[in-house]
């Protein structure tokens, strides 16, 4: 009873991409004053082998409103981040994930009557 049996090693296929804790504090923090804004509700987090994505969404239980996508395979082309509309159209991508963003930020500002 007094044996250990270790996990066995991750085997089939690549690590999945994630977020660093970097990246996610900037995404947080627009996504915190979109939701004081009462723009948007809820998100989802996935890490696949080749992207991960953080989705927004005005209700839980609708398809996303935005996608901010990472994929390092593209660091070196187009630029690793992208933030990807509900009908799938790239509305801006890049290198730096704070330019990238701007496109939503521009979501948060109103004319006043």
């Amino acid at each position: 009873m007094n044996s250990l049996t270790p996990f066995p090693a991750r085997q089939n296929g690549p690590e999945a991409v994630a977020f660093h804790r970097t990246e996610l504090n900037v995404i947080l923090s627009l996504y915190g004053r979109m939701v004081a804004a009462g723009e948007w509700r809820d998100y989802g987090i996935s890490s696949l082998p080749d992207v991960a994505i953080f989705s927004i969404f005005r209700r839980t239980a609708e398809n996303p409103l935005y996608r901010v996508e990472k994929r390092p395979k593209l660091r070196g082309r187009q630029g690793q981040y992208a933030v990807v509309g509900m009908d799938g159209q790239v509305l801006k991508r890049g290198q730096d994930l704070q330019t990238v963003l701007r496109v939503l930020e521009r979501k948060l500002i109103r004319p006043v009557d």
